[in-house]
């Protein structure tokens, strides 16, 4: 496979990590929306009623500061340039969502390995979950 089909077959959302958080807010009594196209950086999840998002990031796409994010090594004149505007974009959107008045969470890639760390963080951001009656 050459590197342009490499590249086509990378998705942008539905990833793993994506889809265990979606997973464990849902299993916390949370609902949202998926991916609503007119908000800035389309966040992964929504919580309309609440004016809250949730990005859920891959380390090396968005340039976290861990292990698994680095620069690969052959091709860098691509590789940085490419790297620095996702992270770039990723800042801009934050600042547009906070000056519309919507709060936002980003949760690494890396971070998910402690599900109970998520999940409090996820708790002390959204807030108490709303009971159904039924």
């Amino acid at each position: 496979m050459d590197r342009s089909a490499n590249m086509r077959a990378i998705r942008s959302k539905d990833m793993k990590p994506e889809l265990a958080v979606r997973s464990l807010v849902h299993r916390m009594g949370y609902r949202y929306r998926l991916h609503r196209h007119d908000l800035p950086g389309r966040p992964d999840l929504v919580f309309p009623g609440r004016k809250k998002v949730i990005f859920v990031h891959g380390c090396f796409w968005h340039c976290h500061n861990c292990k698994t994010a680095h620069v690969p090594k052959s091709n860098r004149d691509y590789w940085e340039p490419k790297l620095e505007r996702n992270r770039t974009r990723d800042a801009r959107n934050l600042v547009v969502l906070k000056t519309a008045g919507w709060q936002s969470l980003v949760l690494w890639e890396c971070e998910l390995n402690d599900p109970e760390d998520m999940r409090a963080r996820i708790r002390r951001f959204l807030g108490r979950e709303r009971v159904l009656n039924g």
